[in-house]
């Protein structure tokens, strides 16, 4: 087997650049927000930044630590994120914010758990799926194990509550599982299992319910319910095509909640247009697609289960991010990986990238 010696330059270059292009949005929908909060425009740039330099150490460390060692800390890494998630729900210790407990306050910044958990997930499963890849196909070992630590880790995400994050989480998994060729069958029978509680999660709790009919008719409460989704709207439309100008966008004036965090897409396509968002959705398409390529070569199962977990990852949080605030999935709180204000999300994503890119520097040479 010829190994290349060298890492994916594409994958690398389209982190650091998002990430970069993060920068820039991130200062161009708070700065107004940040004077009136903080007296300082620069408040939320300069703690990204500061993220955004940990992270590319992160990326730079982790691309250079070798994939394989991932399986004797897949484990552990698991046991350690669950009981995160237990920590944010321990008072003085979780943060709670907008009646959500999802954080863990640490000197400097809160920690959000299910950042990592998602990671944690994705290195567990692609480790036990490599360690029984010929018993993939039976119900009992091939998928009810796997079912049981969802199960888990999905029950402690709800009770933040944190219906988002669950719901990616299980997705991911799922797919995984599906490559490494799981039966269709197995899959469909958990599936509709879960939708009674998926429908009860949903429909049973009240400002869960309202986000489904907003979604439906954002203008029945345009000043409630709708009002979020209404806006970005507006900012997608009066964008136009090259969009009004950096810097130049109203709706991130009090009128766009989370226009910094969740909702920063609308501020790419009001201020840099369908050309701006049509730049940003094709360098998020390349880098699914060189992860995907990436995991095709990987010279071991472990190596191909974990590049796809993490491509995955990466490509669905940031098609649901964009997919809500296009107004094509109700209202979620879900970063834009790279680009959304947070300092976990972007902290973890470049760990994941930086696995991902460990794996490119060990795939087979020639392999399509």
């Amino acid at each position: 087997m010829t190994l290349q010696r060298g890492y994916d330059h594409t994958i690398l270059v389209l982190a650091v650049a998002l990430t970069c292009f993060g920068l820039v949005m991130v200062y161009s929908s708070s700065s107004v927000m940040a004077v009136g909060k903080y007296q300082d425009g620069f408040h939320f740039l300069k703690r990204q930044g500061i993220f955004a330099l940990a992270g590319l150490v992160l990326l730079a460390g982790f691309m250079r630590f070798d994939y394989h060692r991932w399986r004797k800390l897949a484990v552990p890494g698991l046991i350690c994120s669950a009981l995160a998630l237990i920590l944010v729900l321990v008072p003085g210790v979780g943060a709670q914010v907008n009646g959500a407990c999802r954080w863990i306050r640490l000197p400097g910044f809160n920690f959000q758990p299910a950042e990592a958990v998602k990671l944690a997930m994705v290195v567990y499963v692609a480790h036990s799926l490599a360690k029984k890849q010929d018993k993939v196909k039976t119900f009992k070992l091939g998928i009810l194990p796997y079912m049981i630590v969802l199960s888990l880790l999905l029950g402690l995400l709800l009770l933040q509550p944190d219906l988002g994050s669950a719901l990616t989480l299980a997705i991911v998994a799922g797919l995984m599982l599906l490559a490494a060729g799981t039966r269709i069958s197995h899959l469909l029978y958990i599936v509709l299992l879960s939708l009674p509680f998926l429908y009860y999660a949903v429909w049973h709790v009240a400002y869960r319910r309202r986000r489904i009919m907003a979604f439906l008719d954002p203008w029945q409460d345009p000043t409630d319910t709708g009002f979020q989704i209404i806006q970005s709207l507006i900012a997608f439309g009066t964008g136009g095509f090259f969009g009004n100008g950096l810097g130049e966008g109203k709706q991130k004036l009090y009128y766009l909640p989370e226009a910094h965090t969740d909702f920063i897409f609308s501020v790419v396509g009001e201020e840099l247009g369908f050309a701006g968002v049509l730049v940003i959705t094709a360098m998020f398409l390349m880098l699914v697609l060189r992860g995907l390529r990436t995991a095709l070569q990987a010279p071991d199962d472990f190596g191909r289960h974990l590049a796809f977990g993490i491509t995955t990852l990466l490509g669905l949080e940031a098609f649901i991010n964009i997919a809500v605030v296009m107004g094509l999935l109700p209202t979620k709180g879900l970063a834009l990986p790279f680009v959304s204000y947070g300092g976990t999300s972007l902290l973890v994503t470049m760990v994941a990238v930086g696995i991902l890119l460990n794996v490119s520097s060990q795939t087979k040479e020639g392999t399509p």
